[in-house]
């Protein structure tokens, strides 16, 4: 079997920085530090930070007051914030920067007076979080449909952000629709949606013809690795979305002779070899690596945590 590996794949700088963030504040502060939400959507990495005394809450009034809590990549609305503070909790943000610069422009299309339209999924961290930093008129559109039905208080006065892990061409197409109907709205374009978002779809787009079924690790709820499973799809050949190597079906695999492998933003690399062992117990595979994009963009931690890790931490 020919095993074709995507490329990228995998873990973001995003989802980096904030992993190391919590590893940073243990090693600094010791344990417990607390996470409000999955610091990221993998319950592998979550399993793992949770064995070195991570706790993840739902809520910051499950957190003791005065302890260290950090926010999760995805970010947070302004009154969760409001809230970690009014309990005097020792808050380190690891609200990825390309979500915070979201969260920038939306505020400044509020300031200006225009209604924004959010593009993004109803009930996902991200979302809510930018929906909770934002104030005046705010359209959540997940769809085609949804652009067309929206009322806006001005139709000569609108703007759009875009939630970061979304399809870019799922994206484009609504963009074109809010731009027909409000010809005057200003917006990023599919900036908002992060480098490795794209770069990711991209990598899916190349991969999909070569194969005869494409492999996603990643978590169910992870946006982005729903994503890659769709372009899969789209692209003449099936795709499924495993958590690990324990959820592969012999059934896919039957008459094929070739797969292809990615993995979402937030899922360790370790994932995708497991996969590529558990289908080395069952066939002769032969495993390369596409060409694509090296990706070497690195964010800088908060201030605090800007030290090297003690050894054995």
């Amino acid at each position: 079997m020919q095993v074709i590996l995507a490329q990228p794949r995998g873990f973001c700088a995003g989802v980096e920085r904030a992993i190391e963030i919590v590893e940073r504040a243990l090693a600094l502060y010791g344990p417990p530090i607390y996470v409000r939400h999955e610091i990221v959507h993998n319950r592998h990495v979550v399993d793992r930070l949770r064995a070195k005394g991570v706790h993840f809450v739902d809520e910051v009034d499950e957190v003791p007051p005065g302890s260290v809590t950090i926010f999760s990549a995805h970010g947070v609305s302004t009154a969760v914030d409001a809230a970690a503070r009014s309990r005097d909790l020792h808050v380190i943000d690891a609200t990825c920067p390309l979500v915070a610069r979201v969260h920038i422009e939306g505020a400044r299309y509020t300031r200006q007076g225009r209604d924004v339209v959010l593009i993004g999924h109803a009930g996902h961290p991200e979302v809510e979080g930018t929906l909770g930093r934002l104030t005046g008129q705010v359209h959540l559109v997940a769809s085609v449909e949804d652009a067309g039905r929206i009322a806006v208080s001005d139709p000569d006065h609108v703007a759009y952000i875009t939630q970061t892990t979304l399809s870019v061409d799922d994206t484009r197409a609504i963009i074109e629709v809010l731009k027909t109907r409000f010809p005057g709205i200003v917006g990023p374009d599919t900036n908002d949606i992060c480098y490795a978002t794209q770069n990711r779809q991209r990598a899916v787009q190349d991969l999909a013809p070569m194969v005869d079924l494409v492999l996603v690790v990643g978590a169910a709820n992870s946006s982005n690795s729903n994503r890659l499973r769709e372009i899969a799809k789209a692209s003449g050949v099936p795709g499924y979305l495993i958590e690990d190597a324990s959820a592969l079906n012999p059934d896919w695999f039957k008459g094929a002779s070739s797969v292809g492998i990615t993995a979402g933003a937030s899922a360790p690399e370790d994932l995708v070899q497991d996969v590529i062992s558990a289908l080395a117990r069952t066939a002769s595979v032969n495993v390369r690596t596409l060409s694509g994009v090296e990706e070497s963009l690195h964010f800088r931690l908060p201030s605090e945590l800007e030290f090297p890790t003690p050894k054995g931490a």
